[in-house]
C-alpha cells in the first residue's frame, strides 16, 4: 500500500497560505499527517499529473502514480490517528473494494479525503475531471465502494475531530484548542 498526503488547492478560505504548514500543538499539520501515513504505508512526493483540479485531481494523481492501492489523507487534518489509518488499510485489503472510505458525521456522510483508492478508480475519476465535476465523491457510483462504519470510526475518537480540517483562521484556533484539550 502506498500513501499520499493531498497537499494542494488555493487555500482561498485561508488567504492563500499553505494550510498544512501551519502549526497545531507545536508542530506543523503536514508533519503530523505525513508521520501518521508513513507508519502504515510507503509515502513519496509527486506533483499533480493534472494540476488545477483540486482534491479530486490529487486523488487521481495518487491513484495513477503506481499499480497498488493508495491511502490518501488531506494535509490539513491535524487529528487523524495512525490506528484509524491502519483500519482503513486493513479494510481495503480484505474487502475487494475499489475505494474504501470512513463514514463520517459530515455533510457527505463519508470522508473522501481520508480514504484508500485502488487503480480501478482512475478511469472513473478521469471521466469526472474531463467533465469538470470535481466533487471528491462524484465517481463513487462507478466503482465498488466499501465503508468503515461510523461505529467503527468512533472507536478511534469523535469523527468531527478526527476529520477536522483547518480551512480558516477560526479553524486553526479551534484546532489549537482541541490540541490543548487532548494534551
Amino acid at each position: 500500500m502506498r500513501g499520499a498526503v493531498l497537499a494542494g488547492g488555493g487555500a482561498r478560505r485561508y488567504g492563500g497560505l499553505p494550510k498544512g504548514l501551519l502549526t497545531v500543538g507545536g508542530g506543523r499539520i503536514l508533519d503530523h499527517v505525513a508521520g501518521a501515513v508513513q507508519t502504515v504505508t510507503d509515502l513519496r512526493t509527486i506533483p499533480d499529473s493534472r494540476p488545477g483540479f483540486g482534491s479530486l485531481g490529487g486523488i487521481y494523481t495518487a491513484v495513477t502514480a503506481g499499480p497498488e492501492p493508495v491511502l490518501c489523507v488531506a494535509w490539513d487534518m491535524p487529528f487523524v490517528p495512525e490506528a484509524l489509518l491502519s483500519a482503513l488499510v486493513a479494510g481495503a485489503a480484505g474487502g475487494g473494494y475499489d475505494a474504501f472510505l470512513p463514514e463520517s458525521s459530515g455533510r457527505r456522510g463519508l470522508e473522501p479525503l481520508c480514504a484508500v483508492y485502488g487503480p480501478a478508480c482512475a478511469p472513473a475519476i478521469a471521466r469526472r475531471l474531463d467533465s469538470g465535476d470535481l466533487q471528491a465523491i462524484s465517481f463513487h457510483a462507478d466503482v465498488r465502494v466499501g465503508i468503515l462504519s461510523l461505529a467503527e470510526v468512533k472507536a478511534f475518537g469523535d469523527p468531527d475531530e478526527l476529520f477536522f480540517n483547518v480551512n480558516t483562521p477560526a479553524d486553526l484556533a479551534r484546532a489549537e484548542a482541541l490540541s490543548r484539550r487532548h494534551g
